[in-house]
């Protein structure tokens, strides 16, 4: 049985590493890190180093024994583009992903240049989409690094979004998610800076999904966006993997 999720825009995740560290402003107050000392704390073996940096190869081969065909969160409590996960271990993973090819797995980093550093060296099956992960417009730079590399679906991720995006440049990308930090110490996320993402992916013609509005209490503030919810998905994506 996969590992459910209640993130909206997939349906398990998969952590074949766990632990990261703080690399930009969006990592601030990173809800994986908090959830990491939780599980520490009540004694879970994956985490026993806290959030430090940790491979679990004992779970590698998960994916394989998960018949349904899904979308798979790939580290979500970590980034597979992290410079203290060695290189062979990532063509250990994505070895993973390409047998099992009745999936899709979906893929974040912020770590953009290693990801084109290690490009040309993956086997880039159409089961796995490749996202970078963009809190503002310093970050942006992720965006052309992701152009580069060979991933069929290439995605953004402007979340936690904490400041507006100009000048988007969407050439070359299949999907868009927005959504606002959460948390007691979240940052707010303006309106009108999803509105002009929004109106931008429309422009580009790219399936937009809005993923929430965040905040202290991300369940009453939801995720409605002018009175509708956006589950855009890429093109030819078959949907009935979320049902």
């Amino acid at each position: 049985m996969a590992q459910k999720s209640k993130i909206e825009w997939t349906k398990a995740t998969w952590n074949p590493v766990t632990g990261c560290t703080k690399i930009s402003i969006g990592c601030k107050y990173c809800y994986a890190e908090l959830m990491a000392k939780r599980l520490q704390a009540m004694g879970q073996n994956n985490y026993r180093n806290g959030f430090k940096v940790t491979l679990q190869p004992q779970i590698l081969d998960r994916p394989l024994k998960w018949k349904k065909p899904q979308f798979i969160f790939v580290n979500s409590m970590s980034d597979l583009f992290h410079e203290d996960i060695p290189f062979e271990y990532i063509v250990r993973v994505f070895d993973i992903m390409n047998q099992a090819n009745w999936h899709q797995f979906q893929i974040l980093t912020k770590r953009s240049q290693r990801l084109k550093e290690l490009n040309k060296n993956l086997n880039w099956t159409q089961n796995i989409w490749m996202g970078v992960t963009v809190e503002n417009n310093d970050f942006m730079f992720r965006v052309d690094d992701l152009r580069e590399t060979d991933a069929g679906i290439k995605f953004i991720s402007f979340e936690p979004l904490i400041n507006a995006i100009n000048n988007l440049d969407l050439r070359q990308i299949d999907w868009i998610i927005v959504g606002g930090e959460s948390g007691p110490k979240s940052r707010i996320m303006k309106k009108q800076w999803v509105l002009d993402i929004r109106d931008q992916s429309k422009i580009f013609k790219v399936p937009f999904f809005f993923k929430q509005w965040g905040g202290a209490n991300k369940k009453k503030n939801g995720r409605i966006l002018e009175g509708r919810t956006w589950d855009e998905m890429p093109n030819n994506v078959n949907s009935s993997l979320f049902l």
